[in-house]
């Protein structure tokens, strides 16, 4: 008998491949999933790519106009739909944030053809399962899998929703990007601490962190702060103004290579009300770099060891926060045995160990 060696088929679909902490997961995924000897193809909804990924890309966000329309969103739901039948994947990985019930639902049940997983990565569920349980099991009862991206969450799902299908798989950490990008030069000629994230919502606090951060003694041993992200300036440049510390916090936007930045701190605050597996903090212990974080929901409390490899502090606790920083620049003696341990402490989540769980959920029956 004649055995078949035809590759495997993946199917990755996301909002872009730019920007966010899940997009980032799927062009690493991509990369693991093309070595591993898939055929892999990333279907993304916007017309932003600025990761580095492998596989063939199909960019539905080229047939996106001005107006969005309803006739334009369906075009672009039947060229995937078009696009899929005619491919015939063996697995579909979804990793967009899914908040528009009914086009979900016929995408969930009627659009993927094949063997279907749903990935969820934020603390707040509702932003990919509906509210209403019976929906959410008429959705994502009958898929491949749901995947969680720590057991917190995946306990929140299935309580709430009683899913039977609910896995845990952390995000990934790709150290070779990262060791490749980090030494490129940056233009800034002083000490500083790091954030990074996107602030189009509240859910970051980076105008509170800058109140936090000029209440600790960092600016006054001249040790600035630089912020890396979208979002809407005018909040943050308030609590600039307000706080009297124009000269100490750089607001640089959205960086292609954050990498460079991160190397280059002191250490990264993270100030989030909520997470989901957030990839900054990996991304900070891969550039030897250790972390000062709210304990909030979800992840934090699975990346960081308070003292080994950062400082976990009570959850929105602000003067906490402040006492942190001033810890980490007064205790020369911590912040080195925490900056010698980052880099061991995202074994774990490495690409190729993380690349393992999945492909294990792939072989699933």
């Amino acid at each position: 008998m004649i055995m078949s060696h035809k590759k495997k088929k993946i199917a990755l679909i996301g909002y872009r491949l730019s920007g966010g902490g899940s997009d980032r997961v799927m062009a690493n995924l991509s990369i693991f999933f093309q070595h591993q000897g898939f055929e892999v193809n990333i279907i993304i909804v916007l017309d932003e790519v600025s990761f580095p990924y492998l596989g063939k890309l199909v960019n539905l966000g080229l047939l996106k106009n001005k107006s969005n329309g309803i006739f334009n969103k369906a075009e672009r739901l039947w060229a995937l739909r078009k696009y899929l039948n005619e491919n015939e994947f063996d697995f579909i990985i979804d990793f967009r944030f899914r908040t528009k019930i009914i086009q979900e639902l016929v995408l969930a049940r009627f659009i993927y053809n094949t063997k279907t997983i749903f990935t969820v990565h934020s603390f707040l569920i509702d932003h990919y399962m509906p509210n209403n349980s019976w929906l959410t099991r008429l959705m994502y009862n009958y898929c491949f899998a749901n995947v969680a991206i720590t057991n917190e969450m995946k306990t929140l799902i299935e309580k709430k929703h009683q899913l039977k299908n609910v896995v845990t798989i952390h995000n990934p950490i790709y150290l070779e990007e990262i060791i490749k990008e980090q030494n490129e030069k940056i233009e800034l000629e002083f000490d500083f601490i790091i954030a990074i994230g996107q602030y189009e919502n509240g859910i970051k606090q980076f105008d509170k962190l800058i109140s936090a951060y000029a209440q600790s003694d960092l600016s006054q041993k001249q040790i600035h702060f630089v912020i890396i992200g979208n979002g809407d300036e005018a909040k943050l440049n308030k609590a600039i103004l307000e706080n009297n510390i124009s000269g100490f916090v750089h607001l640089l936007g959205y960086q292609n290579n954050p990498f460079k930045y991160l190397s280059k701190a002191k250490f990264l605050v993270l100030s989030s009300k909520n997470e989901g597996f957030p990839n900054v903090i990996l991304e900070a212990l891969a550039c030897e770099i250790p972390v000062v974080c709210f304990d909030c929901d979800f992840g934090p409390r699975d990346m960081i060891t308070s003292f080994k490899n950062g400082i976990l502090v009570e959850n929105q606790n602000w003067e906490k926060l402040s006492e942190a920083m001033n810890l980490f620049v007064s205790d020369s003696f911590l912040y080195q045995s925490c900056k010698e341990n980052t880099l061991r402490s995202i074994d774990p989540f490495l690409l190729e160990k993380i690349g393992q769980e999945w492909l294990h959920l792939l072989k699933a029956n």
